[in-house]
């Protein structure tokens, strides 16, 4: 397994305080803190058993050739065999492990909205009858192309009860790419997901994966551009491509490895990216990482901690303020 070491603890620039209240970029932790005063709310994810469409034969299959499924939930998440002991042991967790009071269903894997309407009801609604008191958001996880006015309806009516964020995978902004990643379906049909959430309650997440080999650090940029011209996004996650096991790219990396992000070089992008994003934008991750053992490559060697510590160094000491550039 690749693994690049990043000296970060003996290097120390800035304390943890000092880089929690930075506000060189509109991050999703102090977003919280203060749109729920102070409450300490941690996403439980849940498996509602949905597959995609990219899977099943309905549009290809396999998946996208970057997906393992597995790779994007918990092992813990994955061993709980039913929707309400995933959400009790969840929340469990997070009170144990960070003192969480306030919490968000997040259905995850797979296509969250890849079923009938009055079967995704079901499940959304078992799930937010559990500790509804101390329920705030519910977040659906799915595909651009598995989602219509039924089901934008049927999300928009829990808005009286719990914030609603719909995330839709945008991978790339380029049908090239998505072509080349089996993707299933092309940038028009998320443009056509958005045009649905216009006017709507929703609160729209889009999530974003940067390093494909054959997209140059330029065309990666302009996703920015893509990103801004969107009023209702309100929530952005940023991944690297990161390989893991039991993918399509998995095997071809092993057949012939190609170049990835180091760790230095991410951070770089997204100093040069965050100007160029709307400041109102929430930005929910800036990375993404996959269980140790699925994990092909980048191996960056550090914790999900220590890398986003080294990351809110580069930003800090640099000057980078996100928005800056338009």
């Amino acid at each position: 397994m690749q693994c690049q070491t990043i000296q970060v603890v003996e290097d120390i620039i800035l304390d943890k305080k000092q880089l929690q209240s930075y506000k060189g970029y509109n991050n999703y932790g102090a977003w919280l803190k203060d749109k729920y005063k102070g409450h300490r709310v941690f996403k439980v994810i849940v498996d509602g058993g949905f597959t995609c469409p990219n899977r099943d034969g309905s549009k290809g299959y396999g998946g996208c050739t970057y997906c393992n499924v597995d790779s994007f939930t918990p092992s813990v998440s994955r061993n709980a065999p039913t929707l309400r002991e995933q959400v009790e042991q969840g929340m469990e967790r997070a009170i144990k492990g960070n003192k969480a009071d306030k919490f968000i269903i997040y259905f995850q894997p797979n296509t969250n909205t890849y079923a009938p309407a009055h079967y995704l009801k079901m499940l959304y609604d078992e799930a937010l009858s559990i500790n509804t008191e101390n329920i705030v958001g519910l977040s659906v996880g799915t595909r651009p192309d598995c989602i219509d006015a039924e089901k934008i309806a049927l999300l928009e009516s829990y808005t009286d009860r719990f914030d609603v964020d719909l995330e839709m995978g945008m991978e790339s902004i380029y049908n090239d790419t998505l072509n080349q990643i089996n993707r299933g379906c092309t940038h028009e049909e998320l443009i056509s997901a958005l045009a649905l959430t216009e006017n709507t309650k929703l609160d729209v997440c889009v999530h974003t994966i940067f390093g494909f080999p054959w997209e140059t650090k330029e065309m990666m940029l302009k996703y920015a551009d893509e990103i801004n011209r969107h009023a209702q996004i309100k929530f952005v996650k940023f991944h690297h491509l990161h390989i893991v096991e039991g993918s399509v790219m998995g095997v071809k990396y092993k057949r012939e490895p190609f170049k990835l992000f180091s760790l230095p070089d991410y951070a770089d992008f997204l100093c040069e990216l965050l100007p160029l994003v709307r400041e109102d934008i929430v930005i929910q991750r800036l990375f993404g990482l996959s269980d140790r053992e699925l994990l092909i490559a980048p191996n960056w060697g550090l914790k999900k901690s220590e890398i986003q510590y080294y990351i809110d160094q580069q930003i800090l000491t640099r000057g980078v303020v996100q928005g800056s550039a338009l």
